[in-house]
């Protein structure tokens, strides 16, 4: 009797859990309607239970919980109310639970010791964390102790102890010399669990002053050292051996308590010599597999995640060649409490009825206690519709003020377990989440299935219409999903249209309207067919398509499922593939694949490629297909087939292939069997049970396969038990409270027999449960309901049909379903690497909390504002995925100067997990864009007028902006560079004293105080007069410039001197200097004043073949100097070698120049025999100036030179000072008529070369001045 009402009363739990899973409300992931409903606090994030802090860091003691309302925080203390108010050095975080206490100003860690315990409250309930132990960690000094030195005799055994002082947590103990190297440790020497050094025999190389005990305390990263310990070993004549004694443990029998799920370490040390050798055995079992280890040199045995199957005798064996001893160590495993089944959370309508069920195992068995709101649920407010029943509370007739977080508590003398899980009652009109008049596009004769996510309390009903008016959709050809979704098994073209959902309840009804378009499939009317080409020809596959209007297709073509090879020889049409000038290479089998963005199709054509047939030509042929097939030998498990082949047709057969026909589960299709060298005409093969057999044979030659043979005789061999089980089996929940097994099921041929099923077997991992079995039909799902969100299950699936079971299957490991992560990602940092690039840190969620699989984190990250402009607009959020447990990311092209947020979220399958606290950071200022615009307006003769926008980004505040220009003459060479700074609050200037019609090139951009940005360029040109003559300006004919300027440093350079030359614009009567020096060279700048005005000085006493560097400036003028010019001294030697003169044209120029040195010479020697001589170095003495003194070496004269005008200057090429006005203290006659003209050079003798050595530029020819043709180097690097 007793036994008949354990079973009803086992089938009412039953029946009241499945009408639990039948009227809880599953309440979608939408986040919008989340957010609107009312929910009880739910703790997210929680400190440990036994919680070591440091105590030179502040305490800070986590409760995060979620719900709406808002919940608030308090605490308790060692079961007291906490005020935190009345504590400075206590503060809560603002919308967090989370303590802080301020030990680094001021406080002290032990003060604050005890067991807290956080409550989080709204109006819908309250949720309770752990009781949390808060200890500081401690690191106590070593005692002070006397050692004594350690005399042993060699062969004896020795223990040194450490007693390391007591720690929180225990310190890890290790062993290092004065030198802070370990010690080495061998089967000899070895370190105990309790720290302790065991030699099993001493030596005489164990001899040392400084044994060192070390303890290190990981908490508080401190590190403790013993006294130095002193081992002599002295020796005897004589070693005597002994058997093995244990060091530890004592005795012969020992017991050991470890907990359920711990690492379980057993030791045994023994001593003896030689040094015995520790074996491991448990008395009546084997050692636990994939789960035992042995360290110390298998002096210490280790059993991790050990379980109650753990508890025994275990028996360790000191062994030497002397003889043995053994220990034995009962060990018992006991179980802090652990969840079978944890309470849920439970949504319900009014009216309704459901359960909570917390069940907890445990050794000894644990108790359970319910609390509702934190309260016990003794003294807690009586509520009519609950009802307590042992481990379960039942609900019945729920109003909203049932609405309740209820705590479990499971405890026994290990430990205790305590979960939330509330009770959340609603009362919600209908409303539809999927989005209205969404399309969905089907191809015909596929299924159609058609959203209508929803959600209401109490359930909506949901009906389909089709049409605006359309009548309720009922029957065989439309399937209802539990989710709302409807299904159309096989969508034809008038299945198209306006689809309408309903959704009601007794609080109201909704609608929503989607639409249904189905397409015309996608069809190969013209498929490729099989080719045999000869090599070198052209062969063409086609591939003509057949598709609905709308659909856009796209084909490809494949070789051997392959992309084509990148040869020009394969040409793709529209609707063919045609390759040209076949190679070998060409064969195989080319694919034509037609995709849409529903469907897709493909066939597929082989091509042979021969050789060109010889003459006379052969014919070479696929072989005819074999004959006469005949079974003989039959067995249950094998028979043999034998054939007679066809005719070769010119090319040997290679190999036979045979193919089957399983006439009983699929008629009609031939599968591959296996194939045979072309020289064999017998073949045994393998058969399986249950199968009605047809062979077919095939012949393959060198040019392709034949045609099949005739089917041979059927065989039916007998029905047996399956030989496999299903393959790919897996277990992935779609919903949080679901696991739904998944497998490849068994075919015809495999199943052996009639009445093919599965026999499916669960159970969760870790948990002392049994499997729970059902049969199922030859299906290929199973789908496990009530099971908790993402937990291990093992899972195996069975084949049988109507002979027996298949054998045992593996087990694989699957998961229930996902649900969202619980936790957002703490202590968010952002570090701004520049202006663009920030780095993001965070601290990685608890696994616990991700409830699922782990795929990574989420940064969103937006714009608030820029710092420039202080205005807000609109910025679409950007985000980041980062795979994997990452803490930290990049988050590149950020504007500069500008104000960001962002959060971080944990992602698992299911979706994202809540968002961490939106973090603000700010990017530095960059350098700014160009301005948005320069106009040149108001042109006159020597003024222009600029205007400019302020840069489109400005990335910063804008300093200043920087102008600069030059001028450009005909030929567009560019002229010196002038820079301007002008304040940043300017956008107008008119640049005065500027060069009458000149082109002048404008560069503009803006700049912050990181620097310069962008620039833009514009050109313009100042005006002529009006009469179209160019007007000259006041005094020589120039206008003054902006600024004082020294250009075009041109130089001539000799073996040991060099004439420098310039040109100068600014005040008159300056006093210029040339200094110059080794170029690349760090010594300082020689300098050479230059005699009056001039602008040419000679250099003497320079080195040959080095190279200069050169600069003018000029005195009274800020130090105003020019820009660098480098040349080079020729070297000391005869002649020079000149690469181009090997080319045509230079050949053809030197030509040219000695027809004009001829014509000189005969004018020159008619000019002579007209006139006297004059001599020039009288009237160079004439003039004081030292630098224009004669350059002739040997005695300093030039020579003198007939003229046909007494005492005129011999005209190589005149020149005007900078100012363009001839000076009147000027010498009438001076180097610079010969060498600054021409850029004259001088030989060694102090002859005159002029310009056919010249290697600067050529001044320009100004005003009516006369010039004389530039040499050929000079004519390509001249600037005007």
């Amino acid at each position: 009797m007793l036994k008949k009402k354990n079973i009803a009363a086992s089938k009412a739990s039953l029946v009241l859990f499945l009408c639990q899973m039948i009227s809880a409300l599953d309440v979608p992931l939408d986040s919008k309607l989340l957010e609107e409903l009312l929910q009880p606090p739910t703790i997210t994030q929680q400190s440990p239970k036994d919680y070591i802090v440091d105590p030179r860091e502040n305490i800070v003691i986590q409760c995060e919980a979620k719900g709406k309302p808002p919940p608030s925080f308090s605490w308790t203390r060692n079961g007291t109310h906490f005020d935190i108010d009345k504590d400075a050095l206590v503060t809560m975080k603002p919308n967090s639970g989370t303590l802080v206490v301020n030990i680094m100003n001021g406080g002290r860690a032990e003060a604050y010791e005890g067991v807290y315990q956080c409550t989080a409250r709204n109006e819908r309930g309250a949720a309770i964390s752990n009781n949390i132990v808060i200890r500081p960690s401690r690191s106590p000094l070593w005692t002070k102790e006397k050692l004594e030195p350690n005399h042993v005799r060699e062969g004896d055994s020795l223990v040194l102890h450490c007693r390391p002082p007591v720690g929180l947590p225990p310190p890890i103990i290790f062993w290092m010399d004065n030198a802070f190297q370990k010690l080495p440790q061998s089967e000899r020497v070895s370190q105990g669990l309790n720290g302790d050094l065991y030699f099993s025999n001493v030596q005489p190389e164990d001899s040392r002053e400084d044994y060192i005990c070390y303890a290190r305390f990981n908490h508080t990263q401190t590190i403790q050292q013993k006294q130095p310990i002193s081992v002599k070993v002295f020796s005897t004549k004589s070693v005597t051996e002994r058997q093995p004694v244990l060091l530890t443990p004592t005795g012969s029998t020992s017991t050991k308590v470890e907990l359920r799920g711990n690492v379980l370490l057993l030791e045994c040390i023994a001593a003896g010599l030689p040094t015995p050798v520790i074996r491991w055995i448990k008395e009546g079992g084997e050692l636990p597999a994939n789960r035992t280890f042995f360290e110390n040199f298998k002096k210490t045995l280790k059993i991790i995640d050990v379980s109650e199957a753990d508890s025994g005798n275990y028996k360790c064996i000191a062994r030497n060649t002397l003889g043995s001893v053994h220990h034995v160590i009962s060990v018992t495993v006991k179980a802090a409490p652990y969840w079978i089944t944890a309470p849920r959370n439970l949504v319900l309508s009014p009216g309704e009825d459901g359960t909570l069920i917390c069940r907890a195992n445990g050794n000894p068995k644990p108790n359970i206690n319910w609390l509702a709101n934190g309260v016990p649920i003794a003294i807690a407010p009586e509520d009519p519709s609950r009802k307590v029943d042992g481990d379960t509370i039942i609900f019945s007739h729920v109003q909203e003020r049932s609405s309740a977080v209820y705590q479990c508590n499971a405890s026994n003398e290990y430990g205790y377990l305590l979960a939330n899980a509330f009770v959340n009652v609603l009362a919600e009109p209908p409303r539809i989440l999927t989005p209205a008049n969404k399309l969905y596009q089907v191809i015909a004769d596929s299924p159609a299935l058609l959203d209508c996510a929803y959600f209401g309390s109490p359930k909506p009903e949901i009906e389909w219409f089709k049409g605006v008016k359309g009548s309720i959709l009922r029957g065989s050809e439309y399937i209802f999903h539990y989710n709302g979704t409807l299904e159309i098994p096989v969508a034809q073209k008038d299945s198209s249209g306006t689809y309408t959902c309903v959704a009601r309840n007794e609080l109201g009804k909704i609608q929503n309207e989607v639409q249904l378009e189905v397409k015309d499939p996608t069809m190969i009317i013209k498929q490729p067919e099989y080719k045999v080409i000869q090599r070198y020809g052209q062969v063409s596959f086609e591939c003509i398509i057949k598709h609905d209007s709308t659909l856009l297709p796209t084909v490809t073509w494949l070789k051997d499922n392959d992309e084509l090879p990148d040869d020009e020889r394969f040409l793709v049409g529209k609707d063919n593939l045609t390759i040209m000038n076949v190679t070998d290479k060409d064969d195989g089998t080319y694919t034509c694949i037609v995709n849409t963005t529903l469907d897709s199709v493909s066939a597929s054509a082989v091509l042979t490629v021969v050789a060109a047939p010889p003459t006379p030509a052969i014919i070479y042929a696929r072989p005819n297909p074999p004959f006469d097939l005949e079974l003989t030998g039959q067995l249950e498990r094998s028979i043999e087939l034998s054939w007679i082949p066809g005719d070769e047709n010119n090319s040997p057969i290679t190999n036979f292939v045979i193919e089957y026909e399983d006439g009983l589960h699929e008629p009609g299709v031939w599968h591959y069997q296996t194939e045979v060298p072309g020289t064999q005409t017998t073949v045994q093969l393998k058969l399986s049970p249950y199968v009605n057999y047809s062979f077919r044979v095939i012949a393959v030659n060198e040019i392709g396969r034949s045609q099949p043979s005739e089917a041979s005789e059927q065989y039916l061999t007998k029905p047996a038990s399956p030989d496999e089980n299903p393959s790919n089996v897996q277990g992935i929940g779609s919903e949080p409270d679901n696991l739904v097994i998944t497998w490849e099921s068994l075919t015809g041929f495999q199943s052996n027999g009639p009445g093919l099923q599965y026999k499916v077997s669960w159970r969760q991992k870790d948990v002392d449960d049994e499997w729970t079995s059902v049969i199922v039909a030859n299906v290929s799902k199973y789908i496990v309901s009530g099971t908790p969100t993402f937990v291990p299950y093992e899972i195996k699936v069975q084949a049988l049909n109507d002979l027996g079971y298949a054998p045992e299957p593996s087990e694989v490991i699957g998961h229930s379903g996902e649900d969202l992560p619980m936790v957002a990602p703490g202590n968010v940092q952002v570090h701004v690497i520049n202006s663009t690039l920030a780095k993001v840190h965070w601290d990685p969620v608890p696994l616990k909390s991700v409830r699922g699989h782990l795929q990574g984190y989420k940064v969103y990250y937006w714009k608030v504002q820029s710092l420039s402009r202080r205005s807000r607009r609109h910025v679409e959020k950007k985000i980041l995925t980062f795979r994997g447990n990452k803490t930290f990311g990049m988050l590149p092209g950020l504007e500069p100067y500008s104000s960001y947020k962002l959060n971080v979220r944990v992602v698992n399958g299911k979706g994202e997990g809540p968002a961490s606290p939106d973090k603000v950071f700010k990017t530095p200022e960059g350098v700014p864009s160009s301005p948005s615009f320069l106009k040149i307006t108001n042109p006159t003769l020597d003024s222009l007028t600029l205007e400019w926008g302020s840069p489109t980004h400005p990335n910063g505040v804008l300093t200043s902006y920087i102008l600069k220009f030059q001028p450009i003459n005909n030929t567009h060479e560019l002229g010196p560079l002038v820079e301007i700074r002008i304040p940043a609050n300017e956008s107008s200037l008119i640049l005065k004293n500027l060069n009458y019609s000149t082109r002048y090139k404008f560069y503009f951009n803006a700049q912050t105080s990181v620097g310069s940005g962008n620039q833009i360029t514009e050109e313009a040109v100042t005006i002529m007069d009006e009469a179209g003559i160019l007007r000259p300006a006041v005094g020589a004919g120039k206008v003054q410039p902006l600024y004082p300027r020294i250009r075009n440093v041109t130089t001539a350079a000799a073996e040991t001197y060099a004439n420098i030359s310039w040109e100068y614009e600014g005040p008159e009567h300056t006093i210029f200097y040339v200094e110059y020096g080794v170029a690349g060279s760090k010594e300082d700048w020689k300098k050479e004043i230059v005699n009056g005005s001039r602008s040419f000085f000679v250099l003497k006493g320079l080195t040959p073949g080095t190279a200069y560097k050169v600069r003018v400036g000029a005195e009274g003028l800020s130090d105003f100097r020019s820009s660098e010019d480098v040349f080079e001294t020729g070297p000391a030697m005869a002649s020079r070698q000149v690469d181009i003169a090997t080319q045509g044209w230079f050949i053809g120029l030197m030509c040219a120049v000695a027809l004009l040195i001829l014509i000189l010479l005969i004018v020159c020697f008619i000019r002579r025999n007209k006139g006297g001589k004059y001599p020039v170095k009288e009237k160079e003495d004439a003039h004081a100036d030292p630098e224009i003194q004669p350059m002739k070496e040997d005695d300093g004269t030039f020579g003198e030179y007939s003229d046909a005008e007494d005492h005129k200057p011999l005209k190589k090429g005149s020149r005007t000072p900078s100012d363009r006005t001839v000076k009147k203290e000027d010498s009438d006659d001076s180097l610079v008529d010969y060498g600054e003209g021409v850029n004259g050079q001088f030989n060694e003798d102090g002859s005159f070369i002029g310009q056919y050595s010249g290697k600067k530029e050529k001044e320009p020819a100004e005003g009516n001045e006369s010039s004389e043709a530039p040499s050929p180097v000079n004519a390509m690097n001249s600037f005007v």
